[in-house]
């Protein structure tokens, strides 16, 4: 195995799905407190989602705009962890090379406006790899840096 040309800078987001956010927003915005950021609709990625701030890490509320399509963002309920990369293209360019299987969609601008991509929860054939049921995205840090939490 060549030499990691990239290094996992931190966690950047856990995003929590469910079939109504208002639910969500009751518990983690009304009763735990976190402070709303803003919001994200994709009718491409089947989302509906509520953006909070937890101390710089960014968690999403999320359901879907349609609970019979794809993706599936409130099955499971953790639906995925969005991981800090100080290099996004080099980091999928060698993950790739070692068999990780990437979802459809390659590198594009996320809710947040940074550049992710994500592996697979499973690997296939072709891609040996994946998250181990485990759906991970992978966010380019502005500027290769983790992020103070005002820019999360």
């Amino acid at each position: 195995m060549s030499e990691r040309p990239f290094r996992i800078l931190g966690i950047q987001q856990v995003a929590v799905g469910g079939p109504d956010k208002s639910r969500l927003r009751r518990l983690w915005i009304d009763l735990l407190g976190l402070t709303p950021k803003g919001t994200y609709r994709s009718e491409r990625e089947n989302v509906d989602e509520d953006i909070a701030d937890c101390g710089g890490v960014e968690v999403d509320l999320m359901q879907p705009i349609d609970p019979e399509g794809r993706p599936r963002v409130h099955q499971p309920p953790l639906n995925h962890v969005g991981l800090w990369v100080d290099d996004l293209r080099a980091a999928v360019e060698w993950l790739g090379a070692q068999g990780v299987r990437f979802t459809p969609g390659g590198i594009r601008a996320g809710a947040a406006g940074h550049d992710v991509c994500f592996i697979h929860p499973k690997g296939n054939e072709a891609s040996p790899l994946g998250g181990e049921g485990v759906l991970i995205e992978l966010v380019q840090a502005p500027d290769g840096k983790l992020p103070g939490p005002s820019l999360a």
